[in-house]
């Protein structure tokens, strides 16, 4: 079996667009979104990510506000660093669950 590193990007890719393909025909993507949102609200995630974003305008903003397409840039790092370890473990399990799932037909497609 190929190492991770050694496996071509265009079939990371593939499997990556099979897998998501499918969270979205059976709703299960919707149904993971809503979970991460819950999970990141209970975490105080987002309220951490907030009162960063209002210290950031304050520090940098100054006379010049910030775009969107420019605070994005600034927040987005900061936003996935700080996820807490349990909920991405959480939610890879869940996605784990659901690729173990489906029935073997599909999961050749996806593995293909």
């Amino acid at each position: 079996s190929l190492s991770r590193t050694a496996r071509p990007m265009a079939q990371d890719k593939k499997l990556k667009d099979a897998i998501h393909n499918k969270l979205v025909e059976t709703g299960e993507y919707d149904r993971l979104k809503e979970l991460l949102r819950q999970r990141l609200v209970e975490s105080q995630w987002r309220d951490s990510l907030k009162q960063y974003t209002m210290d950031l305008i304050k520090k940098k903003g100054g006379d010049t506000p910030f775009t969107v397409e420019q605070l994005t840039h600034e927040i987005t790092p900061q936003g996935r660093e700080t996820v807490p370890d349990d909920v991405k473990s959480e939610l890879l399990a869940e996605i784990r669950r659901f690729v173990e799932g489906l029935d073997s037909s599909v999961q050749a497609g996806v593995e293909s």
